[in-house]
């Protein structure tokens, strides 16, 4: 008996250390998506001071159709992060480029029905980046190889070139790139 005792209470202390130590993730700026994890422990920060140029390569789509796609959720975890480490959202200079498998997610809620049966998951994702001042660019080049009408594209979002024009230009003007 003292030994089941005993037991029950070392799990029951383990139980609550491991409940004292958990965290809930925190949204800083993208308030629905990109969920992160204070990390006051840090000792590598973001520069509060720096204004961020990044261009985001945005390529990976994932086979779940009813959720966004990893690739942009990160997008959203890229900008809770700096204003996390004390970066402002108007420092954040932040332009994605989707193409290739993800170009899928940039359609409308009509034409993503037609396609999928249900409404983009994207939209709200994307409202909620272009609002905090992401720019997003999509692949002409990846739009007109899978017949995507450029006049069917999820509201706010702008066609460019070709990736790899956007990508280039960007680089160019001292914009750091990153390839989800």
């Amino acid at each position: 008996m003292n030994l089941l005792k005993s037991s029950l209470l070392l799990l029951f202390g383990i139980l609550a250390i491991n409940v004292s130590i958990a965290q809930e993730q925190i949204n800083p700026i993208i308030k629905n998506y990109g969920g992160i994890f204070d990390a006051p422990h840090a000792t590598e920060k973001p520069d509060p001071n720096m204004e961020y140029k990044v261009i985001v390569d945005i390529v990976t789509a994932d086979s779940k159709v009813s959720e966004p796609f990893y690739s942009i959720v990160n997008v959203a975890r890229l900008m809770n992060l700096h204003a996390m480490g004390g970066v402002k959202k108007e420092n954040m200079k932040v332009v994605m480029a989707i193409h290739g498998g993800a170009v899928w997610s940039v359609l409308n809620n009509e034409k993503y029905n037609e396609k999928y049966g249900i409404d983009n998951p994207h939209i709200p994702l994307f409202n909620e980046l272009q609002a905090a001042g992401v720019k997003i660019v999509v692949c002409s080049q990846s739009m007109l190889g899978r017949q995507i009408d450029h006049t069917k594209l999820a509201p706010g979002l702008e066609t460019a070139t070709s990736m790899l024009t956007t990508m280039t230009t960007y680089q160019l003007k001292g914009y750091a790139a990153l390839k989800f």
